[in-house]
């Protein structure tokens, strides 16, 4: 079913972050506070002069002291004003100790940016990127730039601090990235995939051009404008066969993506809505079993080997700079986890899950490896997994 759009539809903003710490360095100079609250996001990137303990503490102290007062609702030059008399200045080098930029977006698509000493903020918009020049104004004897406009759908927001922009000086470039390449760079993104794949493709090449050495802290907070995008995932029959009928109809009306995970989940809608499944037998993996087809479903895959396999390697993406794409360099063509995981990393921001209850005889197998057995302990890992993703995640069973 083709959705039609109102345009009074709320958006979402979809928003990551990650960093690089100093090599040699256990914490980060830098800090990052968010805040997702009813009418938008608020989001903080400060930047503590040097590096180590002290940074952390200096930009940690500026972006909570920020985060806190825009949550009361005080005014941004009130905000501003505290930041810079609270924090000291550096008397050999007069800089401040601590740098920052201040994003407030609203659902409604209005933004407001405040930049002190950071880099540019990046704006992506279609196809072309630029940089957020603002206006200067002074405030506590301070230049802090300002921007204030309006945002499209697809619009994407790139903060960075310096250690991004400085990235590959005496490494992999002669000169360092730099913000004007570096949004010629976001530019080139894809603008379908997510907020964190878009934060990972940053900060991976940043620490490529550090040649894996970063000597300076580098941050990316990524946020985009968009649509909400809906996927409704069923796995696993339910308890009652009379509920058959109820979960299909669920699953075919709803808007959005429309992925179903097993092969008794599969036969389910199959026969529901009176289609056959179509196996694909031409690509034949020794980890991964083969996807399938049903017409007016998006995605069919096995259920619980892919599951797990997508659980584990969900773990790993949490903790890393990888994007998925790396997780499948040589093995991206019909691979069922890598279609599940992009459907929902990329192509949702809200994901609810149809969840039957009902125990597969196959998984009581004695030769079923034990750890695979409780399919709905999976999905309650993937689900975490997600929500610390920024994802909105809903669940139903049945």
């Amino acid at each position: 079913m083709k959705r039609i759009y109102d345009k009074s539809e709320p958006r979402f903003i979809d928003v990551a972050y990650l960093n690089l710490s100093k090599l040699g360095e256990e914490l980060c100079g830098d800090s990052i506070e968010m805040v997702r609250y009813e009418d938008g996001v608020m989001a903080v990137l400060s930047d503590g002069l040097g590096s180590g303990v002290k940074a952390n503490i200096l930009s940690t102290l500026t972006s909570k002291i920020a985060i806190t007062m825009l949550k009361s609702g005080s005014a941004i030059e009130e905000v501003v004003n505290t930041i810079i008399n609270t924090l000291p200045v550096c008397r050999v080098r007069n800089l401040a100790y601590s740098t920052f930029t201040i994003i407030h977006m609203l659902n409604s698509g209005k933004v407001y940016i405040a930049n002190f000493d950071n880099p540019e903020v990046i704006l992506r918009r279609g196809k072309e990127s630029t940089l957020i020049k603002g206006e200067e104004v002074i405030i506590a004897n301070r230049r802090v730039r300002e921007s204030e406009f309006e945002l499209g759908d697809g619009d994407t927001i790139v903060a960075i601090s310096d250690g991004v922009a400085h990235a590959g000086i005496g490494a992999m470039l002669n000169y360092a990235w730099g913000t004007e390449n570096i949004s010629n760079y976001v530019a080139k993104i894809p603008n379908s995939i997510s907020a964190i794949n878009t934060a990972k493709r940053i900060i991976s090449t940043c620490n490529h051009l550090y040649e894996e050495k970063p000597y300076d802290d580098a941050t990316v907070i990524v946020m985009k404008y968009v649509r909400p995008k809906h996927v409704t995932l069923f796995t696993g029959p339910p308890l009652s066969i009379e509920d058959d009928k109820i979960i299909v109809k669920k699953l075919t009306s709803t808007y959005g993506k429309k992925v179903v995970c097993g092969g008794t989940a599969a036969q389910i809608v199959a026969r529901e809505i009176g289609h056959e499944i179509e196996v694909d037998t031409e690509n034949i993996n020794a980890d991964i079993p083969p996807i399938a087809y049903i017409k007016g479903i998006d995605l069919v895959t096995e259920g619980v080997l892919t599951l797990k396999k997508a659980l584990d390697i969900l773990k790993e993406y949490n903790n890393d700079i990888r994007h998925i794409d790396e997780y499948f360099k040589n093995d991206k063509h019909k691979n069922g986890v890598y279609l599940l995981l992009k459907v929902l990393l990329d192509e949702a921001t809200h994901i609810n899950f149809i969840i039957g209850r009902r125990i597969n005889p196959a998984h009581q197998n004695f030769d079923f490896p034990e750890e695979l057995i409780s399919k709905l302990d999976i999905i309650k890992e993937i689900k975490q997994e997600l929500k610390k993703l920024g994802k909105v995640v809903t669940a139903e069973y049945y």
